[in-house]
């Protein structure tokens, strides 16, 4: 399960971008598991799995460490 933080957070679109080594990657508010997407800071640890979206790949299964 690749790592990353936690780069910017759109609260009231429900979106934001993780940073990870191959660059960021976007996520959705729906992907977040064990938080609510609201409690999520940036610049905190997360982990998750890398799915093809509609638009390309974007994060799933976030969850903090």
């Amino acid at each position: 399960m690749p790592q990353g933080t936690i780069a910017k957070l759109v609260l009231d679109r429900g979106f934001g971008f993780i940073s990870q080594d191959k660059g960021d990657i976007f996520f959705h508010c729906t992907a977040v598991v064990g938080v609510a997407f609201e409690d999520l800071k940036v610049g905190q640890t997360v982990s998750f799995d890398i799915e093809q979206g509609k638009r390309g790949p974007q994060a799933v299964s976030i969850e903090p460490r």
